[in-house]
């Protein structure tokens, strides 16, 4: 008679074997795949495509227009941050502040940021796996049909209706051999900075425009003022002319040179009420507001004309946020080149899934109704008709283009900051100069007037020396107003701050 205790010892080293020998079969199963994992995370070290580097330019140490700069002094108290405060205007400050919280423009721009910031993190997701749980009932039956051997031909159809209870966990990991993935991740990262730089190159476009229109709108505030101020004078001319020629002086032309004087100038003055209007309608649009909500008071300081240096050729392309827009672009094409010529190699997936299987709910979940998988999936493309190939001369294009584009961003910015270095200087003479002209206009008009109401000299006298001034008003005003416009776009042309 055996001994109990030596039978349960036997059947207990027969089960422990039988599944030390299970375990051995599924690590043998396992080997295989793991070693290709093991491969291809080996392989994943490496990328295709260029790595990216800056393109070059042939940057001037100096400017060419520098010499005939003058900053302002003292220039510690230049702005770093908000320059439109060197205009020392309030109003205009505020007019920015809602500028920067209401603007349109600037809130398309940063919805774009959002969004390309959000294909960044797209395109970082690939990098990790992706896992999924599933769970699904589903109820159907099975069939078969024979035929009759006694002569009578007919079908007999019979069929077993069961339910199948699945649920399982599965999980899939495509190995970046080839760098394909990191080169998306690269190209998403370039693209979200190019965004943000795009987003402060408009926000700089909208600050200079709208620095631009009120500015404008301010010098035709001046200008109205001076028009109603020669309005009166020629008024009063006209109604000196009037009492003249009433007391048989002067003949009646003089009267109608005089009446036509003050016609003209009325007009100069309907066209400069235009003129206001629509630059206030502009602000209005920039601000997000309708036209027909927004209004401005005239103003009746006169903004201080801005005075900058302009620093640095070299240090422009780092101030300057459409350059890094452009410059961010290139990265992003070069990156995207890897991309398409990551589409020549093999694509090594890992995938892994397991669950319980059963057409019986009470026993569903259960050892033996458990099933897994796991293994390597290499997928190739052996013909697609020359498609990786246009993609890759399309992503090589690409490069090429914005590689030109960038370069092109360059020498404009440089031009623009030369254009405005001579123009800020020549209409600064200029404005010395029809400063001058005005004065002596002022003073001629003044004495001949005193020689008209003495009677020494005639209305076309008169007439001549209020349109010297008047023409040497409007000029001087309209150099200060391109001065103004210069000022803001040299701005611009540095980066918006110094």
């Amino acid at each position: 008679m055996k001994n109990p205790t030596t039978m349960k010892n036997i059947k207990r080293l027969a089960t422990e074997s039988a599944a030390r020998r299970a375990i051995d079969l599924d690590f043998g199963k396992l080997r295989r795949p793991l070693s290709c994992a093991l491969l291809g995370l080996t392989l994943a070290g490496c990328a295709v495509g260029p790595d990216y580097v800056k393109p070059t330019m042939d940057i001037p140490d100096a400017y060419k227009e520098s010499a005939l700069w003058k900053t302002a002094q003292p220039m510690d108290e230049s702005p770093r941050g908000p320059w439109w405060t060197v205009c020392k205007d309030p109003r205009l400050d505020q007019l920015m502040d809602t500028l920067n919280r209401q603007s349109p423009t600037i809130a398309q721009a940063e919805a774009q940021y959002r969004q390309a910031e959000a294909l960044m993190r797209q395109a970082r997701s690939g990098l990790f796996p992706t896992v999924g749980v599933s769970a699904s009932a589903s109820r159907g039956a099975s069939g078969s049909s024979s035929s009759s051997t006694s002569g009578n031909t007919g079908n007999v159809n019979s069929g077993r209706v069961s339910t199948i209870y699945d649920t399982g966990v599965s999980a899939s990991w495509e190995a970046d051999v080839w760098g394909r993935v990191r080169r998306s991740v690269e190209a998403g990262e370039a693209g979200a900075s190019a965004s943000a730089a795009q987003l402060a190159a408009i926000r700089l476009s909208s600050q200079a425009q709208l620095a631009t229109a009120y500015l404008e709108l301010v010098v035709a505030d001046q200008q109205l003022r001076q028009l109603r101020d020669s309005e009166k004078t020629l008024q009063e001319t006209l109604t000196l002319t009037q009492n003249q020629f009433a007391a048989g002086t002067v003949s009646d032309a003089n009267v109608a040179l005089a009446e036509s004087q003050l016609k003209t100038a009325q007009v100069q003055t309907v066209d400069k009420q235009l003129t206001r209007a629509l630059l206030e309608h502009a602000i209005a649009a920039a601000l997000g507001q309708a036209p027909s909500r927004f209004s401005l008071a005239a103003s009746d300081l006169e903004p201080q004309l801005p005075q900058i240096p302009p620093g640095l050729p070299s240090t422009l392309l780092e101030r300057r946020p459409d350059i890094a827009a452009a410059e961010r672009n290139v990265a992003a094409a070069n990156a995207n080149i890897g991309v398409a010529k990551a589409a020549f190699f093999p694509t090594l997936t890992l995938s892994a899934s397991g669950g319980y299987n059963s057409n019986s709910f009470a026993d569903w979940i259960s050892l033996p109704n458990r099933f897994w998988s796991l293994g390597p999936q290499l997928a190739l493309t052996l013909f697609d008709g020359g498609l990786r190939r246009a993609q890759t001369d399309q992503a090589i294009a690409a490069y090429d283009a914005n590689v030109a584009a960038y370069r092109m961003t360059v020498l404009s910015a440089f031009q623009a900051v030369e254009d405005n270095l001579a123009s800020q200087a020549l209409l600064a003479q200029q404005a010395d100069l029809e400063s001058a002209a005005l004065a002596a206009a002022r003073r001629s008009e003044t004495i001949t007037l005193n020689q008209y109401r003495a009677g020494i000299v005639g209305y076309i006298e008169v007439l001549t020396a209020q349109n010297t001034r008047l023409s040497a008003e409007s000029s001087l005003w309209n150099i200060k107003n391109r001065q103004y416009v210069s000022s803001i776009a040299l701005i611009a042309a540095i980066g918006g701050q110094w």
